[in-house]
Parts: C-alpha cells; sequence; structure tokens
C-alpha cells in the first residue's frame, strides 16, 4: 500500500491540483484573481491556478492529520515586514482557507467533525492513486546547476575563477590569514 507521504509534497500537490482543475467540481471564486493570500503577502500570487495548488496542499495536510482552520491559518502565515522593526508572524487569510475547505466537502474529499475536519476516503483514494501514478510512471530528477554564461561581467568573473581552478588555483603566501587575495610566484609556488 502506498502513502502520499512517500513522494516529495511539491510533485504531489502539483499533480492534485491538475487533477482538482480538470475534474471541475473545485472552481475559484470570482475574487482569487484579485486578492493577496493573507496580510503578510506584499502581492497577489503571481501563479493563475494558485487556487488549485491551495486546495491540493490542504488535501495533504488534512491526510497527515485532521486540522481546522485555525491551524491551518497559522501554517500557511508567513513574516510580515515592517519595514526597519522586527518581523512578526501573521496567519493567512482564513476566508480563503474557509472557501477551499466548503469547496473540498462539496466535492466530497473532506468532512467537517466535531473538532476540525477530517479526509474522506475518497480524497485519501485521490491522492494515493496520484502518489502511485508519480512512483510507477515520473522519476523525478534534481535541477542540474545552470553552467555560468559569458557574457556580461559577472559571467566572466565565474569563467575566469573557473579557469583558474583547472590551470591550478594560486596558493596563499606562507602565513597569510583571511580573505586576503593569493599570490602566484613564476615557479608556481608562493
Amino acid at each position: 500500500m502506498v502513502s502520499a507521504l512517500e513522494v516529495p509534497a511539491e510533485e504531489l500537490i502539483k499533480q492534485v491540483g491538475v487533477k482538482l482543475k480538470t475534474e471541475g467540481s473545485i472552481k475559484p471564486p470570482a475574487w482569487a484573481g484579485d486578492v493577496k493570500t493573507g496580510v503578510q503577502a506584499m502581492r497577489k500570487p503571481a501563479d493563475a491556478d494558485w487556487w488549485y495548488i491551495r486546495c491540493a496542499s490542504i488535501l495533504r495536510k488534512l491526510y497527515m492529520d485532521p486540522q481546522g482552520v485555525g491551524s491551518l491559518r497559522s501554517w500557511y502565515g508567513a513574516a510580515q515586514s515592517r519595514g526597519v522593526k522586527p518581523e512578526h508572524h501573521k496567519p493567512a487569510s482564513g476566508n480563503i482557507i474557509r472557501k477551499a475547505l466548503q469547496q473540498l466537502e462539496t466535492a466530497g474529499y473532506v468532512k467537517k467533525e466535531a473538532v476540525g475536519r477530517t479526509i474522506t476516503p475518497k480524497g485519501r483514494s485521490l491522492l494515493d492513486k496520484t502518489t502511485l501514478e508519480i512512483k510507477k510512471g515520473v522519476k523525478i530528477a534534481k535541477p542540474a546547476k545552470p553552467e555560468p554564461t559569458e557574457s556580461g561581467a559577472r559571467g566572466a568573473v565565474q569563467a575566469a575563477a573557473a579557469g583558474a581552478k583547472k590551470e591550478g588555483a594560486a596558493k596563499k603566501p606562507a602565513g597569510a590569514k583571511g580573505k586576503g587575495k593569493a599570490v602566484k610566484s613564476e615557479a608556481g609556488q608562493p
């Protein structure tokens, strides 16, 4: 038996978000394109499908542990920038989480309990099937590091540093401390 905790959360949430979008039972409210996700956010989400991603993320959180709106607000909250004053944690928008939970309830993925909400067998099945698809079909590869570009001043500095490492990096003189510049003599020794 598979568990939704066996695959990376990001990949699972993306796949479930796509399924929720194609299924059609979850629809973003009319105001979803114009709203921030909380007081701590500087601007609205850049992703047009953020509503489906949030619903899928909430579904995964409920898979792990039954929770209510208050604990989900705390989870999705973040530090609010207050200028030169220290940051404070602010909870996410309760309306967004509440509406998402209500839509997941009407779709049959979540049910309301005496304390918070829990995932239904239909919701658990959706996450488990998606986990199985990810494990069978898609191998998660780590993204390759980008190669330094030759254009621009930064690219030239990176290319020069890479060339110096290949040729044999200059060594610091004996007794040199800190991050001072290395000196290379004619003979190749300090």
